[in-house]
């Protein structure tokens, strides 16, 4: 169905369209229920609505398109002060507008009186037709691992197409012959370019949850893209200093090696908006016009008949300030835009010297119920050596793997490196190598960078390798060298290496390769990345890593799952870190490896095992293979959300609760004592997110099942005893 005539054709297959209604009460789908993703059409008034009981859309398509209505369905409120382009183009330095309409009067809100007198500019790209397609997964995916949500995100997706007011036709590009081609190399200003531009509209099932991005086809001569806004809210006002907190952001596009999406992001600008002149700020400052782009880049050539995607921007309504819910909210976007991030293989990062070593560390998995083998750093596996023999060997050692079901992988180290002076990223300031996030960096654009990447698809296709440890990935680098085959110039450095950085985690994903990587990349197709943590804290007592470990688990598990962080165990030496901070001999230190295995396991985390082996006595083996079936007896429900009760802070007990609403166990209470004195607490807990109301039964450990009716507000007051340096754990049913 496309073109403005599909309005007609589209408004008769669908449900009869009215003036949208006033929000109605949901039920909460945190816990449940089913929101199924439509798009409707009004005819008589030339609109297309985007609904699926959670969150609405509205669009005017004529005389041009614009969003005139946006709502989150769940506390009723209006996202949207006033209307704006649909995005934004760059183009040969030249700015052009994409879609919008004009002639609000009061920028602080819109009347629904004024939206049917609302004009088109004549110079803004316009709209020629829409469409509406089943979403298709941006990225193919395949699992070889233990995955909580195996099935990818559903919903609709809408597509609005425009039109330069003007432009060079493709016939006529393709008659310019040389020209064309000189063009591409420096092309002169155009009076208007011969784009069509595609704006992309997603609205999820059962969450309040959009996606947007543009694809851009050039139809004429070449032309620059210097910059692409993909989205532009005027939102209401959160306060003179905080960006509104009705709608969270994020993009595909977000890195600089931390461990937080909100440090990693590089698209969402909150800015002040000049035309809001009725604002309750005398400076006119209140942030709340929202503009996503890259600040640098695209910059590329854009040739005859190429086309060129987006970053794509993810908008999740918040109906809430409260942190947990927000959290919660974020991850289960995560759960389901990103259900990769939802496999939780448990691994042993090996230390290798020898081929024996990776199949005896093969042999105590196989043990002990462990799935996988990842050749640590410091191991003898070069993921970079491509050479027959070296593919002959860990093909062996891959089949060897196989042939016991376990994965096995590899790391290898991108960034932070010295390669040469003509393949490490140019510093635009000094022209010279160095400058880069970690000093000294290959550019991914460069012959080594682009060889790089074809090495290590080919080393993991030959050998079969399952998992694959990406170290300092692209961290944002620019380059300004101008004869790195991979990239044009400084202008489009970043945006080409972030492609190819991009193109081998979809190549991962799509042939069931696992990848832990320490930079944001799980919207394109990353599984894990660490906690949180200070590598040095490795290197400190093992008391003082519990709980430490503790807090890093408590604080990394706000807006990520517990299968999107791993944590750290050093079994052998870590830096600098002597005999009191490992766990070798492990024989001697049984209690801090249980302590740090529960600890982990319980919050649905896993860890870096980092050493030559899981077990050195049958003692030893015996108690990793009791923690390991402890675990997967708990698996779903500790892989569930985390609501967090109490920060550990070496003063008192702390602790999670798992929920799981649609689970057998609803919830799985997990609390430790670090004093070295027994505990008896009442501990409050909160049964609204577990689903479960009226009488539940508690079973604390493997004991009897105990019925409790929860106080009046709805909340479990349950006593227990902690034992001194310890913990204990509670199903709830």
């Amino acid at each position: 169905m496309r073109g403005l005539a599909g309005l007609a054709i589209f408004w008769c297959l669908s449900a009869t369209a009215q003036t949208p209604q006033p929000p109605q009460p949901v039920g909460d789908w945190l816990l449940g229920g089913t929101y199924k993703a439509t798009v409707q059409s009004d005819f008589d008034r030339r609109e297309v609505i985007l609904d699926n009981g959670l969150a609405r859309r509205r669009f005017l398509v004529m005389p041009n398109a614009a969003c005139v209505d946006f709502v989150d369905l769940v506390n009723g409120e209006q996202l949207l002060r006033a209307v704006t382009p649909e995005a934004r183009l760059v183009l040969d330095g030249k700015t052009y507008e994409v879609g919008g309409l004009y002639g609000q009067r009061e920028k602080a809100y819109l009347r629904a009186s004024e939206i049917n007198g609302l004009r088109a500019h004549p110079e803004d790209f316009k709209c020629t037709g829409w469409h509406v397609q089943m979403l298709t997964p941006p990225i193919q995916w395949v699992s070889r691992t233990w995955t909580g949500n195996p099935q990818q995100a559903t919903g609709i997706e809408l597509v609005l197409e425009f039109r330069a007011p003007g432009g060079q036709p493709a016939s006529a590009a393709a008659q310019a012959g040389p020209a064309a081609s000189a063009a591409m190399q420096d092309p002169s200003p155009k009076a208007v370019p011969a784009l069509t531009v595609e704006v992309h509209y997603v609205l999820y099932d059962n969450l309040p949850l959009f996606c947007k991005w543009l694809i851009l086809r050039n139809e004429g001569a070449p032309v620059k893209v210097d910059r692409v806004v993909n989205e532009i809210l005027a939102t209401p006002d959160g306060s003179s200093t905080a960006k509104p907190h009705g709608i969270y952001l994020e993009s595909n596009y977000a890195f600089n090696g931390s461990m937080r999406y909100e440090l990693s992001d590089q698209t969402a600008h909150w800015m002040a908006d000049s035309g809001y002149t009725s604002q309750v700020n005398c400076g006119g400052q209140n942030p709340c016009l929202a503009e996503v782009y890259p600040d640098k880049g695209p910059g590329v050539i854009l040739r005859t008949n190429d086309t060129l995607e987006s970053v794509r921007t993810w908008e999740l309504l918040m109906d809430s300030d409260d942190r947990e819910r927000r959290g919660l909210a974020i991850r289960r976007m995560y759960r389901t835009i990103a259900p990769w991030t939802t496999q939780n293989p448990i691994f042993l990062h090996l230390i290798s010297r020898k081929d024996e070593d990776v199949t005896t560390a093969v042999d105590q998995c196989v043990a002990t119920g462990y799935e996988a083998v990842i050749l640590s750093f410091g191991s003898h596996c070069n993921m970079e050596d491509t050479s027959a023999e070296n593919i002959a060997r860990w093909k062996k050692l891959a089949a060897y793997a196989h042939g016991k079901h376990i994965l096995i992988g590899g790391y290898s180290l991108f960034s932070s490196r010295h390669i040469s002076d003509s393949d490490d990223v140019i510093d635009p300031k000094t022209g010279k190598p160095g400058g880069a996030v970690f000093g000294f960096a290959p550019c991914y654009g460069s012959a080594w960078g682009l060889a790089y990447l074809r090495k290590i698809e080919y080393f993991l296709a030959a050998t079969g390798f399952d998992i694959f440890e990406n170290d300092g990935p692209y961290p944002g680098d620019v380059c300004a060298s101008t004869t790195h085959p991979g990239h044009r110039g400084l202008e489009d450095s970043q945006w080409q290496q972030v492609l190819l950085q991009k193109s081998l985690y979809h190549w991962c994903c799509a042939h069931g390769v696992y990848v832990n990587a320490p930079d944001w990349y799980f919207l394109d197709g990353t599984n894990k990345i660490a906690l949180g943590y200070r590598e040095m804290n490795f290197t400190l007592p093992r008391d003082q890593q519990v709980i430490l470990n503790r807090q890093n688990i408590y604080d990394g598990t706000w807006e990520k799952t517990p299968s999107m962080g791993w944590g750290f165990v050093p079994l052998t030496a870590y830096h600098e870190g002597g005999p009191e901070a490992v766990l070798e001999p492990l024989k001697d230190h049984l209690k801090d490896y249980r302590q740090l295995m529960v600890q982990y396991y319980g919050a649905g985390v896993q860890a870096c095992y980092r050493g030559p082996r899981l077990y050195d006595t049958d003692n030893t083996e015996a108690l990793v293979k009791r923690t390991i079936l402890w675990y997967k007896k708990y698996r779903t429900i500790l892989n569930a959300d985390i609501i967090h009760l109490r920060r550990p802070d070496g003063r008192d007990w702390d602790g999670i609760l798992h929920v799981d609403p649609k689970g057998a166990i609803k919830g799985f209470l997990m609390l430790y004592n670090p004093l070295p004195v027994s505990l008896t607490r009442t501990i409050t807990v909160p049964l609204y997110y577990t689903g479960l109301s009226g009488v539940v039964r508690v079973r604390e450990q493997e004991g009897v099942a105990k019925t409790y009716a929860p106080g009046r507000d709805g909340n479990l007051h349950l006593r227990v005893v902690l034992p001194p340096d310890g913990f204990s754990w509670y199903t709830i049913e």
